[in-house]
């Protein structure tokens, strides 16, 4: 289901006449916002290994991660095609040459008929926007940053590292590119309650990102998150209270907007909070569920003129 929005799935279908897959590598990235360029201890509620999968290693080369991913899949999908997910870290932070070399190499692997390509919006130079830009033109491109939110506040108390206007600038120019380009969103930051992220709402739908991914505030065990939380306890949304905020969130966004998700579940041992016992497929369920009997569809509160672009 998911006549209620636009749904990654259905889009991606319409991309390839077959399936495809994502399949993550880790390419030892490291970050500004870790390694003392802009701050250190990355953000609050930053740890990689929550969405890291099994077969990813950066002690091994792209090809060999892809080949790993490929045999995780294989078994229940022999004839599968894949897109190189570069998530871990951010994975425009090196020398152009050097990006180059990585996003080639997984290209060149047998079946890989794509790339995703997740950053932050203070990372990627004019020169690296060139060759993407080429790339484009040989391959799906998908440009993933990492807003996480609009308020400039907020993303001083994550230690986030950048604010509101240098997102909005880098999704600007990599579409201006004709690349794919996504948006990385958090609901539920702290300090953050429903009537602020139904503020962001109009200024995330100005962004006119061409996918937008969503998810749950999650407290981390070992995050400094976590050690705010132990010390002075924020809101953290129950999973009704969280379907009623992405209902009402997505009537602002244009309906042309390709919504690729909505939750993440991070391992049960690190996790904190929410603890809501649900899979992501039966999280989706339920939002459908509420959006069917509520009547509620992406985009039926959305004003052109109000996002207006940013």
């Amino acid at each position: 289901m998911g006549d209620h929005y636009r749904e990654f799935g259905t889009w991606l279908r319409e991309q390839f006449p077959f399936r495809v897959q994502k399949i993550s590598v880790d390419a030892g990235f490291s970050c500004p916002n870790r390694d003392g360029r802009i701050g250190s201890g990355g953000c609050v509620y930053c740890d990689n290994r929550t969405f890291n999968p099994v077969y990813c290693d950066p002690r091994k080369g792209i090809a060999e991660q892809l080949a790993d991913g490929k045999q995780f899949f294989a078994r229940k999908y022999p004839d599968m095609k894949y897109l190189a997910y570069f998530q871990a870290f951010t994975n425009t932070y090196a020398p152009t040459d050097r990006l180059r070399h990585l996003y080639e190499e997984a290209l060149q692997t047998e079946d890989v008929v794509g790339i995703v390509i997740g950053t932050r919006p203070d990372c990627v130079s004019d020169a690296l926007l060139d060759y993407l830009e080429e790339l484009n033109q040989r391959t799906l491109l998908i440009m993933e940053y990492g807003v996480e939110s609009a308020n400039d506040e907020t993303l001083k108390r994550i230690h986030r590292g950048h604010d509101f206007a240098c997102a909005a600038d880098i999704v600007r120019k990599t579409r201006s590119r004709g690349i794919i380009t996504g948006i990385h969103l958090i609901l539920g930051l702290p300090g953050e309650d429903e009537e602020e992220s139904l503020r962001q709402a109009p200024l995330i739908a100005a962004l006119h990102a061409d996918i937008v991914k969503i998810h749950q505030m999650q407290v981390i065990r070992g995050t400094q998150l976590a050690e705010f939380f132990q010390e002075r306890p924020f809101k953290i949304y129950t999973v009704d209270e969280y379907i009623q905020l992405i209902a009402n969130y997505i009537r602002f966004l244009p309906p042309e907007m390709i919504l690729e998700r909505f939750v993440s579940q991070s391992p049960a041992d690190k996790l904190i909070a929410p603890r809501w016992g649900l899979k992501n497929y039966q999280f989706t369920h339920r939002l459908n569920k509420y959006l069917e009997e509520k009547g509620i569809y992406q985009g039926d509160l959305f004003q052109e003129e109000r996002a207006g672009r940013i």
